[in-house]
């Protein structure tokens, strides 16, 4: 019975997630007024200004965080790779995990 119940909550939340994801980009590869498409390069400055952007964005409404004008998923990738390069990622909260239990062991 229980493994019914986890299977059923597993679906639902499947479901709801399925609904978050993101369309489809129909800007992608058309250049902006100035001609351009952002490429890698602009994607992972964008990710590296990030939050400090999604900070200015709450208050301006001509200052958006990802440029829709970009060729996809190269774009997608600096971006991504600028946000977990300058801001952290998941290695800053293991290290500091293992400098910890270091610190327990010498401690013991």
């Amino acid at each position: 019975m229980k493994y019914i119940f986890f299977a059923g909550i597993l679906v639902f939340v499947l479901i709801v997630l399925t609904g978050c994801a993101a369309g489809p980009n129909e800007q992608a590869n058309t250049p902006d007024e100035d001609g351009h498409v952002a490429g890698f390069w602009l994607g992972l400055w964008h990710g590296i200004i990030a939050p400090i952007t999604f900070i200015i964005s709450l208050f301006k409404d001509n200052v958006s965080m990802y440029e829709i004008h970009n060729n996809g998923g190269w774009y997608n990738f600096g971006f991504l790779l600028g946000l977990t390069a300058i801001w952290g990622g998941g290695s800053g909260g293991a290290a500091r995990a293992r400098r910890r239990s270091a610190r327990m062991e010498v401690n013991v």
